[in-house]
């Protein structure tokens, strides 16, 4: 092109074949030198934190990019519904972005949010309730003002409220009736585990409550738990003063719709441990109809206390969880995809009968669980039982170093993998300071799993089998072994197979 005759101050045609003779290792003439980005220091990725007067926390990370992701975090779920009725908290999962005293309805909010480009969410778990926003970042101020709108001063109208119900009923048959019984077996396992406290009451509405909770309730449970010492506003991709001076325009002195009167005690009751049994019996061959169905399955979750993810433990926990791994016998891919965990290689490239084996971890700020699902014909279910005790036992046997470090290379990529993703950022920034009003950045992290030895994982391993078992079972269980059968196997120390065998028998 005439362009680069002028850049280079050569004259030469395609047809001709004839180029510059200027060499690759040398700068092309014309052409100004490159500029790259250096890493100027940790103190530029280190996410920041300024407390408000009224006790609300707001943390920021900076991330280039025109779009933001911006929400309140609340420290707030189904573990304090002790002294409630329960499912509040899923109730407000679904009332989120509803009708508030600035917008009259959820299609207005929306319509303000798509100016922005901007879309929400809401999520409740059993420790928290997070509402999220994703926009551009001109239009931060409106987020604030939305945030603050509908966790402060939600109208909760009876038609929402109704709509509500309507739409929780609706969720719990789904659940009900979905192949995948995953989220039912989480709530089983929990339940087990934790009967009747803290983690273990259920996060999902039951079926009887739904006509019971009303404005009134809802206001209650508001006025314990949405204040601002238990929340945080998070956001990533814009400027922490800018996102101060939003939050104390928007939530710094505001009184809510359920006003400033007197809190009772709030809920700070310490997840107790029990171990113990939840059994469904339930007809698995319909869940799946069509051309192709699922054939009838039994599904066994069995679990052991871990740690909270605020001790020393987590990490050597999240290594061995990495390298039990698993998954379904479907699960197609490379090393990448876990096909030399344990679970793939001890049992489902050995039972070919079995559907299903997937190592979960599931921790919290006192307490945290390590459980493995298994899935198989009803007649297995013995058997299936048999081998999942023997993988927990082999937990605190020999390690190899080749296994290891596979698995906590794996453990760094999926960290790095997953915080690439700008919401992903924005629920560890709020999540972590929510709890520990800082945030580790990933490469502490990474240098924490690089420290995990094989003696890390024994140690854990051997304090975790002195724990009594939790087990969840749902379909046909005719031939489940009994707890105590469970029980007596996994405190076998020496892993043999045929002192199983006569156990299980």
């Amino acid at each position: 092109s005439r362009r680069c005759r002028q850049v280079f101050g050569c004259s030469y045609s395609s047809s001709a074949g004839s180029y510059p003779a200027v060499s690759l290792l040398s700068p092309l003439p014309g052409v100004p030198q490159a500029v790259f980005a250096a890493v100027g220091g940790r103190e530029q990725f280190k996410t920041q934190v300024t407390v408000l007067e009224n006790g609300l926390r707001v943390a920021s990370q900076k991330k280039f990019g025109q779009f933001c992701t911006v929400g309140l975090l609340v420290n707030s779920g189904s573990r304090h519904e002790a002294k409630y009725l329960s499912g509040i908290a899923h109730f407000l999962e679904k009332l989120a972005f509803s009708s508030t005293a600035k917008f009259g309805s959820k299609n207005e909010i929306l319509l303000t949010l798509e100016k922005h480009g901007g879309i929400c969410d809401c999520q409740a778990s059993r420790d928290t309730i997070m509402y999220a926003v994703s926009a551009d970042t001109r239009g931060l101020d409106t987020v604030v003002n939305l945030l603050a709108e509908i966790a402060l001063q939600p109208r909760l109208s009876d038609e929402e409220i109704e709509m509500t119900r309507m739409a929780i009923r609706f969720e719990l048959e789904d659940l009900n009736m979905r192949p995948d019984p995953e989220p039912l077996l989480t709530e089983m396992i929990h339940a087990a585990a934790y009967r009747d406290n803290t983690v273990g009451l259920n996060r999902f509405c039951p079926v009887e409550n739904t006509d019971k909770i009303n404005r009134e309730v809802l206001h209650s449970y508001l006025r314990n738990y949405f204040t601002p010492d238990r929340m945080v506003l998070a956001g990533v991709g814009i400027e922490h003063e800018q996102l101060v001076e939003c939050a104390k325009k928007h939530l710094l002195g505001v009184e809510p719709v359920w006003g400033s009167g007197q809190t009772k005690e709030v809920d700070r009751s310490v997840a107790q441990y029990t171990g113990g049994i939840v059994k469904v019996e339930k007809d698995m061959s319909d869940v799946s109809l069509g051309p192709t169905p699922i054939p009838e399955l039994t599904h066994i979750m069995i679990g052991l206390e871990s740690c909270s993810f605020s001790e020393e433990d987590f990490i050597p926990f999240a290594v061995l969880n990495m390298m039990m791994g698993g998954g379904g016998s479907f699960s197609a891919g490379g090393p990448g995809k876990g096909m030399f965990t344990r679970l793939y290689l001890n049992v489902l490239n050995r039972h070919h009968w079995m559907y299903n084996a997937t190592s979960y971890h599931h921790s919290y700020e006192d307490t945290g669980l390590l459980c493995i699902h298994a899935s198989a014909d009803p007649k297995q279910v013995r058997e299936m039982v048999e081998i999942i005790t023997r993988e927990f036992i082999l937990m605190a046997g020999a390690i190899g170093e080749v296994e290891l470090e596979r698995a906590k290379t794996q453990l760094k990529s999926m960290l790095m993998m997953n915080l690439e993703s700008r919401p992903v950022i924005f629920e560890d920034v709020g999540r972590q300071v929510l709890a520990t009003n800082t945030r580790k950045l990933p490469d502490e992290f990474c240098a924490l799993i690089n420290q995990v030895k094989p003696a890390d994982i024994k140690r854990v391993v051997a304090k975790m089998l002195h724990k009594k078992p939790a087990v969840a079972a749902l379909g046909d269980l005719t031939d489940l072994p009994t707890y105590e059968h469970i029980q007596a196997a996994l405190s076998s120390k020496d892993g043999r197979l045929p002192r199983l065998y006569r156990l299980f028998r």
